[in-house]
């Protein structure tokens, strides 16, 4: 993955930025989550992302809490539900098949662009893996890549956890249809674990990135939150408020509990709007 010249000309670049957040909390004494292959993966780009972006480090809060929401999740599933294998959509630079504490039989895939595992693959060359780690080079945008990729898998598993952290937000809701019905067309694939943005996040969020994200803007935040998804068979198993989970876990905006003392005061409308701002959601098919 060559560096780029502007802060985001592709969306894999994003990849760095969010893996520059995981070396920062890394960094801390009171770490959620210790991620020691960050900062390499992230490589001077992601540094100076940060250093080009609007309120670069002041808006790490929230990939910090959404990573270490999701590795709950995640590993509440694998502990109590079977999952045998899990899928990784558009994986980035996640490290999670080496820092996290998996079954050793678990099954994982990588699916991303060849140019993002190929870099990712290089550096973590002299890592072992917790799992039986595998990369799939594959196109997620392209329906004929993605349905061949799914169909293989989905024959492959029986109980299969599917990740998109950072994804769906860059996609039209024609392409986030598209894939929540071919993942809903696995019987296999049981769970998804997505984060969403709600209309509001989004007009705030081209207001701070609009810019810096100009090629690879944010789009997709759907006015119906999670029933969305409903027509593809997904529907809501557990929602987490990105602001409430920031609070409990100590990783929030400066006066956040002030602020949410005020929500209280709000109208009944506006707290239930606020209540899905923005959250990390896991989906489960019936």
């Amino acid at each position: 993955m060559p560096p780029a010249a502007s802060p985001v000309s592709h969306v894999s670049d994003t990849a760095r930025w969010v893996a520059m957040y995981r070396a920062m909390e890394s960094d801390r004494p009171d770490a959620l989550f210790h991620d020691p292959w960050a900062r390499k993966l992230a490589g001077p780009d992601g540094e100076a992302f940060l250093k080009s972006i609007p309120k670069g480090r002041q808006m790490a809060w929230p990939m910090i809490v959404r990573t270490q929401v999701m590795d709950d999740l995640l590993l509440n599933a694998i502990a109590k539900d079977g999952v045998d294998t899990v899928v990784n959509l558009a994986s980035g630079l996640d490290a999670r098949p080496y820092r996290l504490d998996l079954p050793s039989s678990l099954r994982w895939i990588e699916a991303d662009f060849a140019d993002v595992l190929s870099y990712k693959q290089q550096i973590l060359a002299n890592e072992k893996p917790r799992c039986n780690l595998e990369f799939a080079p594959v196109d997620l945008t392209r329906d004929d890549a993605r349905t061949e990729f799914l169909n293989r898998v989905g024959a492959a598993a029986k109980r299969a956890f599917i990740i998109s952290e950072g994804l769906l937000v860059y996609l039209q809701s024609e392409q986030v249809a598209k894939l929540a019905g071919d993942l809903g067309r696995q019987p296999s694939f049981r769970w998804w674990l997505i984060d969403l943005a709600s209309p509001d996040l989004l007009k705030r969020l081209k207001k701070t990135w609009g810019k810096s994200l100009e090629k690879s803007p944010m789009i997709f935040a759907p006015e119906e939150s999670t029933r969305f998804f409903e027509p593809y068979g997904w529907h809501e198993k557990e929602y987490r408020n990105t602001f409430d989970e920031s609070i409990r876990l100590d990783r929030t905006m400066p006066l956040a509990r002030f602020f949410k003392m005020l929500g209280r005061l709000s109208s009944k409308r506006s707290q239930e709007r606020f209540k899905r701002f923005s959250g990390i959601v896991l989906l489960e098919k019936k």
